[in-house]
């Protein structure tokens, strides 16, 4: 069965950058490009039907334009308009295509975590059957260096699971963020230090042996490094990224309740790269 992308257009300059990655992403897999434009249901029923032969015309030019900004090869695509609630509309057209990814174009309002919740992209996210990708970068830039912090979770070892399945020739950096009870009463106790020593050395064993069990259920591997740091996750990731920030940070979504919906919003309204978020089963 031909692979489906799903493409959610919505007309802006912000968008091009989403558009095009979707392109490229059809290209490199295969896959179908499934392109949509969710339009208000409320407008008058004529006005309707001339908006739609406009939205798909644009559309088309713009797919057009892309690909010969990228010297893109053209892929099968389907362009299409729906009427609804965005959010709701995309998550439905993604259960009946059985869409393999959706793509959308990061969240607009920079450095207000407060405001993602709300948006179409948080409640795509919180709803998608499927990975959803946010693009910010340029499609030019490879993805090559890959960000998926890991947990033992079992939402995290379905991201890298995905990650290594779609992206067998990157460069994986599985980030693990450990924190040992009496760090701050006993970080200069000698005995307390050892024992310190051997708790890390323990995590980075138990990491090997589920990224090795993982990677025994896939044909190729990519290279991969294991980075351990102390601190709370959503902190150590952002300095991670900040630090050394990837071409795309695989992220497993479990919801929208406790720290996750935190460092969910912080990355959105944040990008250092393109993410991908993926359902925790």
């Amino acid at each position: 069965m031909t692979r489906t992308l799903l493409f959610a257009c919505d007309l802006s300059a912000e968008n091009r950058a989403a558009f095009a990655r979707a392109i490229r992403l059809a290209v490199d897999s295969g896959a179908r490009l499934d392109v949509i434009h969710v339009l208000d249901p409320y407008l008058p029923r004529r006005v309707l039907h001339d908006l739609e032969e406009a939205v798909v015309a644009d559309i088309g030019a713009t797919l057009a334009d892309l690909r010969e900004d990228y010297a893109l090869p053209e892929p099968a695509s389907l362009i299409q308009t729906v009427t609804g609630a965005p959010y709701a509309e995309i998550i439905r057209e993604a259960h009946e295509r059985e869409a393999d990814m959706i793509v959308l174009g990061a969240h607009r309002k920079r450095g207000q975590p407060d405001l993602v919740s709300g948006t179409t992209l948080a409640r795509v996210l919180r709803s998608a059957p499927c990975p959803v990708l946010s693009v910010s970068q340029p499609a030019s830039r490879e993805w090559e260096e890959i960000l998926v912090p890991v947990d033992f979770s079992l939402t995290s070892r379905h991201t890298l699971r995905e990650t290594l399945k779609r992206f067998p020739e990157g460069r994986l950096t599985l980030l693990h963020a450990w924190d040992i009870p009496g760090e701050r009463e006993l970080g200069s106790d000698s005995d307390y230090i050892r024992w310190r020593d051997r708790e890390v050395a323990r995590l980075r064993t138990q990491l090997d042996r589920e990224t090795e069990q993982l990677m025994g259920e896939l044909d190729q591997v990519p290279e991969l490094e294991l980075v351990l740091e102390q601190g709370e996750p959503l902190e150590v990731l952002l300095s991670h990224l900040r630090r050394q920030p990837p071409d795309l940070l695989a992220l497993g979504s479990r919801g929208q309740l406790g720290h996750h919906s935190q460092i969910t919003s912080r990355l959105l309204a944040e990008p250092h790269c393109d993410i991908m978020l993926c359902r925790a089963w």
